[in-house]
């Protein structure tokens, strides 16, 4: 059968809406001149408030993972002692990065699938008893669809230590109220391909004063991804210090307009839709979640797969009805799929990889009857609709 398009159920990237990719297709300008000053500014200061930040959002050309180096290259020294909260994939990539400019790293190792709670973290930090310089946290584990309670994890770093607070938004900033100082954070980064709707290629970091100063006082050895250039450079006349990815900018200014338009209130509340929508229609498949409700993001959801004919359903999916979801990542490869559902995501969009799911359970002799997790997608709809 013709699919002319391919259907983006993935954690990142994710699908780019048609007015940012016409905003993106404008023409070219000289960075360095008078037009792109203004774009900039405008951009990094509208993403204040998505960001829950009281300073610009600084933007730099690179993937999610050069804002997670950016965090750590700005206030880790050779020798610091640093805590990472370990609960996916994403964790050990920020305590990897820690461990390559030679901090000493101290796992909290939690198990994948649950999120780490304050008192979890209090005792780790007691027991530790370091002088740390930061402690590292994620906001949405993608690998495993979990969120942690940030706002309880950051009261714990500042009630028991002076550390920084430093924070991965990358899959959930734009799906999610943050307040950097509500949630004790001190850095706050994100990537341009998950919830902010815009292909790969955009970083974003969000300092407060406490982490400005910091990062003036670091030693260490940086470059590209130096903080201090970014904000000198802003500061002084709007400018990045190296080319800036004009395109992607002018698409972020496009969602911009897209995020304020819906409100960002109504754009959480939409995701924590989404969010109802698979995680209550997917046990009617019999397919079993890898998280609690408690604990899951509004993001990202991941399903059970390790036995059975249900590990066909990725490609199935992909093969027969164009729909693309996530395979695991790490231990959990082979075990899990994810299907995203943030950004540019309607109700009716989980609708359509939840038929797809039914259909392909049919096809390797799973399913249950046609319909039976539409309809409880379609309840919580209603019931959502209703209020």
């Amino acid at each position: 059968m013709l699919f002319d398009e391919r259907f983006l159920f993935t954690p990142g990237p994710t699908p780019v809406p048609e007015r940012v990719k016409v905003a993106m297709n404008q023409p070219m300008i000289g960075h360095r001149g008078e037009e792109f000053p203004r774009l900039l500014e405008e951009v990094s200061r509208r993403l204040m408030p998505v960001f829950g930040s009281k300073s610009p959002v600084m933007l730099i050309s690179g993937s999610g993972t050069a804002a997670l180096e950016t965090a750590v290259v700005n206030v880790v020294e050779e020798g610091d002692h640093v805590a990472v909260i370990v609960t996916g994939a994403f964790g050990e990539r920020f305590a990897a990065i820690c461990e390559a400019f030679g901090a000493n790293v101290h796992r909290l190792e939690i198990e994948w699938g649950k999120t780490c709670s304050a008192e979890e973290l209090t005792l780790f930090l007691k027991k530790t008893d370091k002088v740390f310089k930061a402690v590292f946290a994620t906001y949405c584990e993608t690998s495993t669809g979990v969120f942690n309670p940030i706002k309880e994890l950051g009261e714990a770093v500042k009630q028991h230590t002076d550390a920084l607070f430093i924070v991965d938004g990358v899959s959930c900033i734009g799906a999610v109220r943050p307040d950097m100082a509500e949630q004790n954070i001190d850095i706050l980064v994100a990537g341009s391909q998950k919830a902010l709707m815009l292909p790969p290629g955009l970083a974003f970091i969000a300092t407060n004063d406490r982490a400005k100063a910091a990062i003036q006082k670091c030693r260490t050895k940086r470059f590209y991804l130096d903080l201090n250039r970014y904000h000198a450079s802003f500061e002084k006349e709007a400018q990045t210090p190296f080319t800036p990815a004009v395109s992607l900018i002018y698409g972020a200014l496009e969602v911009c307009n897209m995020l304020e338009e819906e409100g960002l209130d109504q754009v959480a509340e939409r995701h924590l839709l989404l969010k109802e929508m698979v995680r209550k229609s997917v046990p009617a498949l019999q397919l079993p979640l890898l998280t609690s409700d408690e604990n899951a993001s509004s993001t990202v959801t991941a399903i059970v797969t390790d036995t059975g004919p249900a590990k066909q359903l990725k490609k199935i999916l992909a093969e027969q009805f164009g729909i693309v979801v996530a395979g695991g990542q790490k231990k959990l490869k082979g075990e899990i799929f994810r299907i995203g559902h943030m950004g540019y995501c309607t109700p009716y969009d989980v609708l359509k990889v939840l038929t797809g799911m039914e259909m392909a359970l049919q096809q390797i002799g799973e399913g249950k009857k046609l319909g039976v997790a539409t309809a409880k997608a379609q309840e919580v709809w209603l019931r959502q609709l209703a209020k």
